[in-house]
């Protein structure tokens, strides 16, 4: 019965979505002030159905109801608890109700903490959404119904593949989720300003909290994907250039490039069109990211699906949404003019800077993912598109977008002094080459593409707490001063640092330990000692066990460093029975400077085991440059200029008629 409740209230919310979608636009039209509002009772009607919905497959799930069908197929009544839970989202169907239920939470939250956005541009927003939210409901009601009964339950069901059945796994979706389906606001917002004919400092402020939330999420979900990716599968590495890898790595770059283009509008009141048409692409790379997963066209541990006849939707779900928006900013944006100036020294151009190359890396990773299956496609061929190509094309790329990150807060708003940049840019990068050059001798680094990494990330920190300081009057002013000038810095302000901060740490990590971990992989026997970089690895002994749903052989790796031991590393090798499939489980141990890191592998037969042991130095710094990434936007969230409202709004001119 609650199955079937829950597929009841998954129907109502299409309905609801249908109203939102007419109802507010036919009140724009009109001049109804009822017909608007009733987007805000509509967006929570369909939020409460489908979070009901959602809320029913969960229970399914708890309760091992295998009667349905999805449930079935992708749980067992021996999983964990949280494994039952995160199943939920583990599959097809429940994740693409995860997909319309964030969707929804989305909207509803626009509804209730939109107060200060006018209603007819809120009305319009949510509209947008809704019609989002149409084409997917129909989407799992027509051909990926999670509720869906077997006519004959079977027993028990068929568990779930080994390697989701990972904590990491009960958030990365989720947050990934977030971020994705997050940035449906900031194309709603785009949409609705073409449609309002209103791009104004306003507007820009209005979206801007919608875009943080989103690519707090996404930036999230990608680095926990990255930290499953490398404890979980046991090859040492946290990214492979995955397509679907990919597909959450593209919108995070424009929405990246979107959220200071929208600092510029806010600011400056320009590059209006530019900033509405990254809004655009921003959610229609979450859409393709969307189609690559579920369209059959990939296979990876990663992708949901493999039935075209769902990708085939899911194309024309993605054609009418991009195709439709793009087609609007073609008629609407030449009749949208920029209000603000600036000269070529200046933050503006800065920023435009900085954007033009997010979009050109993003181009690069797009095309890089896409041409092997545009090829495949036209005729048959298969081509490998990997590290190689994406090292020589968006590293650098992104390595220069990092110095301009650095250089871009030392200009001024409209016009900068030109001699003042080129001074603090002259000691920026005097203070980074004696850091670099101090740690290339203190640890004996000669490699010149990771000494550059280093330099690179080396400057963008420095930058930022060079502009921190003259930011609250360091040296001049005295310590009680700054410390009363920081307080007052607004939370937007430390967001920036902090992000920028993030960005260099996680850099410095990225580069570290790609260009120099140690990598060794022998058979071994217990008791022989294996030289991995500065440290000495031994084989102890190996022994088997058994948890709650694997049979398991773990071993135990001791780590010494010049004879004195460090610690003792635990890795695993899982076999599941009613998956009938091994997984491997890292044994890792964290050190400030680096992981050590152990993986078992086969019996030799002759009393030793296949191992790979790793010394992977910077990796904690990548997962803490990621954490203060996430935390930055949170903190410009808290922003009270994000709350208050918004800049007295001017209307922009129309063109005039020819």
């Amino acid at each position: 019965m609650i199955v079937e409740l829950g597929h009841f209230a998954l129907c109502l919310a299409l309905i609801a979505s249908l109203v939102q979608a007419t109802v507010p636009l036919w009140g724009t039209a009109t001049g109804s002030p009822a017909a608007m509002k009733t987007a805000d009772t509509a967006a929570q009607i369909q939020f409460f159905g489908t979070a009901a919905a959602f809320a029913a497959l969960t229970w399914a799930f708890v309760v091992s109801d295998f009667s349905v069908m999805t449930v079935a197929a992708n749980s067992h009544s021996s999983k964990p608890m949280i494994y039952k839970i995160s199943g939920v989202w583990a599959n097809h169907e429940g994740s693409m109700l995860l997909w319309v239920l964030m969707l929804s939470l989305f909207g509803v939250l626009i509804s209730v903490f939109g107060g200060v956005i006018p209603v007819v541009m809120r009305a319009t927003v949510l509209a947008v959404q809704a019609m989002i939210g149409i084409g997917f409901y129909l989407f799992i009601l027509l051909t990926s119904n999670p509720f869906e009964r077997l006519a004959n339950a079977p027993i028990d069901g068929q568990g779930m593949n080994p390697l989701l059945q990972d904590p990491g796994v009960a958030f990365h979706p989720p947050l990934l989720y977030l971020g994705y389906v997050g940035f449906s606001t900031a194309f709603s917002f785009a949409v609705a300003a073409l449609i309002t004919g209103r791009v104004d400092p306003a507007w820009a402020r209005w979206m801007r909290p919608w875009v943080l939330l989103a690519w707090s999420g996404l930036t999230a979900g990608i680095a926990l994907g990255s930290w499953w990716a490398y404890y979980e599968l046991g090859w040492g590495g946290f990214w492979f250039w995955d397509p679907v890898e990919n597909a959450s790595f593209m919108p995070w770059l424009i929405g990246t490039a979107l959220l200071h283009s929208a600092i510029v509008v806010e600011k400056r009141n320009a590059l209006l069109k530019w900033t509405i048409l990254l809004a655009i692409l921003t959610f229609s790379l979450s859409l393709i990211g969307t189609f690559l997963v579920r369209s059959g066209i990939l296979t990876s541990v990663h992708a949901f699906a493999t039935d075209p006849e769902r990708g085939v939707f899911i194309l024309l779900l993605l054609c009418i949404a991009i195709g439709g928006a793009l087609t609007l900013y073609a008629w609407r944006a030449p009749r949208l003019f920029d209000g603000g100036v600036f000269a070529t020294y200046s933050r503006e151009t800065g920023l435009l800077l900085n954007n033009l190359l997010l979009a050109a890396a993003c181009g690069v990773v797009f095309v890089g993912t896409l041409y092997p299956l545009f090829l495949e496609l036209w005729n048959g061929s298969k081509i490998s598109v990997g590290a190689p190509y994406f090292n020589k094309t968006f590293l650098p790329i992104f390595g220069v977008t990092m110095l301009i990150a650095g250089i871009g807060p030392f200009m001024a708003w409209k016009r900068a002094n030109r001699q003042d940049v080129i001074r603090r840019t002259a000691l920026t990068t005097g203070i980074s080459v004696v850091l670099t050059a101090s740690l290339a001798l203190w640890f004996g680094l000669a490699d010149m593409v990771g000494l550059l990494g280093a330099f690179i990330a080396t400057f963008l920190a420095t930058a930022t707490l060079l502009d921190f300081g003259r930011r609250i009057g360091l040296p001049q002013a005295s310590p009680l001063v700054a410390l009363r000038r920081a307080i007052g810095l607004p939370a937007s302000a430390y967001g920036l640092y902090l992000g920028h901060t993030g960005l260099a740490i996680a850099a410095a990590g990225v580069i570290a330990v790609s260009v120099w971990s140690t990598e060794v992989i022998q058979t071994t026997a217990p008791g022989q000692p294996v030289a991995v970089g500065p440290y000495e690895f031994t084989l102890r002994d190996v022994r088997s066990g058994n948890g709650p749903n694997f049979q398991t052989t773990f071993a135990s790796v001791d780590v010494t460093r010049e004879g004195t031991l460090v610690t003792t590393l635990k890795p695993e090798r899982r076999f599941y029975p009613v998956e009938r499939q091994p997984t491997t489980e890292a044994g890792i141990v964290t050190l400030w400077h680096g992981d050590l890191y152990a993986v078992l592998g086969d019996a030799n037969g002759a009393g030793g085991y296949v191992t790979r042991y790793y010394y992977n130095p910077g990796v904690p710094w990548m997962w803490a440059g990621a954490l203060l990434i996430t935390l930055s936007a949170l903190i410009s969230l808290v922003d009270r200029r994000l709350r208050i409202g918004a800049p007295a709004p001017r209307k922009l001119a129309a063109q005039p008629a020819e």
